[in-house]
């Protein structure tokens, strides 16, 4: 009683040239990849450059917070 094991299957590969590979790629984002009206567009680059000022902004109170942080415990130390 045990597992079997069936043989792999041959996986016969395609060789495809890089011209053909980029015309393929080209192809299929034209026909099978649904594309954003611009005003959507418009709207997502400005919730993304807004979250990411706001991401930026938080970093920087958190270093902040760290760095004023260690420098009050190791004066607090050295006194």
């Amino acid at each position: 009683m045990g597992v079997r094991i069936p043989p792999p299957v041959p996986i016969k590969h395609k060789k495809m040239s890089v011209i053909s590979y980029v015309s393929e790629a080209f192809e299929e984002l034209k026909t099978n990849v649904t594309w954003p009206d611009w005003p959507e567009v418009q709207r997502y680059t400005i919730v993304v450059a807004l979250f990411s000022v706001l991401f930026a902004l938080a970093t920087w109170g958190v270093d902040e917070l760290f760095a004023k942080s260690l420098a009050g415990f190791f004066n607090w130390i050295k006194a």
